[in-house]
């Protein structure tokens, strides 16, 4: 894929004017977003997203498109998964609502910086060698059983235990106080650390640890570090929109683990494959167009199959409910009576 100087330049210029633009109007007005305010924002960061797809295609050409939207349904569905995490750290570490939008968006510009540095040593890697995705497709099948292990055991996310979280908190004179992304004051001479400090280096662990997830898997979908970046970048945006959108049907999506384990295992073995291809052990490998049908369908039977039984359980409560002995309630005297 040939991508020019400017090109890079243009995509990086706009990414950087995105995201400052969010991060001045959002530390001048601290607020929890309205569902309007969510809903037009995250329709403009996806439109976007599709007519940059279009783009590719149309300038690039076709098999660079699909490669951009299989890796941008991979690193989205990701980055969904996260939205999990970041829901238990804000409760764990009790956020104000107001002040979570900062929160989020701290943590999406550390997810960019950390994913960049990593697309860069990736890409080093699988340039120069092949055997490099075997490591990535193992990886890949480990975090996916991983996954199913954790959703048979239902063992539950605790970000805020991570040990670097632990140590801040027990070395470092935290207040209770949040006063927006403002990290520490002086407080009768003596420097008192916002809690948002904790919160922030809880996010950064957090985008490290999905980072080491999302660049193999995206890898597994095209090597072209320019549809890496992209790709992760469109999935990126909006996902702060997303969290206030969808952070009570997120509790729904009760098979999701598993439907981002078979997808990860599914990138997994093609990269083996691949991987095989590259050293001339094999003469095919699994066309991408191949993997974007697989990812799509799976996603939609995972979305289905977690509402069915979300429902299900709901409705099971409510019949549990409805069968309990409730006392009538008192009626009011009519008038005329003692």
């Amino acid at each position: 894929m040939d991508v020019s100087a400017l090109e890079w330049s243009i995509t990086i210029a706009v990414t950087i004017a995105v995201l400052t633009f969010d991060v001045v109007v959002i530390a001048r007005n601290p607020h929890e977003p309205s569902m309007r305010e969510c809903t037009i924002a995250f329709i403009a960061y996806m439109s976007a997203a599709a007519v940059f797809g279009f783009w590719v295609m149309f300038f690039h050409g076709v098999d660079y498109g699909v490669d951009y939207f299989t890796g941008f349904i991979v690193e989205k569905s990701l980055s969904v998964d996260n939205l999990f995490v970041f829901i238990v750290l804000m409760a764990a570490l009790k956020v104000p609502r107001k002040y979570q939008q900062e929160a989020l968006m701290v943590g999406i510009i550390l997810a960019l910086v950390f994913r960049g540095i990593f697309i860069a040593l990736g890409y080093q890697l699988v340039s120069n060698f092949s055997w490099v995705f075997y490591l990535f497709g193992a990886f890949l099948v480990y975090t996916a059983v991983g996954l199913v292990r954790s959703y048979r055991k239902h063992e539950e996310e605790h970000p805020e235990d991570n040990k670097v979280v632990k140590w801040a908190q027990t070395h470092l004179n935290v207040g209770e106080e949040y006063r927006g992304l403002k990290l520490w004051w002086k407080d009768n001479g003596v420097r008192v650390y916002s809690p948002m400090l904790i919160v922030i280096l809880a996010l950064g662990v957090t985008d490290i640890l999905f980072a080491l997830d999302s660049i193999p898997a995206i890898f597994g979908i095209t090597d072209e570090p320019y549809l890496v970046f992209t790709a992760n970048v469109f999935a990126l945006m909006g996902l702060r929109q997303l969290y206030f959108l969808i952070g009570g049907l997120l509790k729904r999506l009760v098979y999701l683990s598993l439907g981002l384990a078979f997808i990860l295992g599914w990138i997994g073995v093609k990269l083996f494959i691949h991987a095989a291809y590259k050293g001339g052990l094999i003469d095919w490998e699994v066309p991408t167009l191949l993997s974007l049908v697989v990812i799509l369908v799976a996603l939609t039977i995972t979305a289905v199959a977690s509402l069915a039984k979300s429902k299900g359980a709901d409705d099971e409560v409510v019949a549990t409910d409805g069968g309990a002995a409730v006392p009538p309630a008192p009626q009011p005297a009519e008038r005329g009576e003692d």
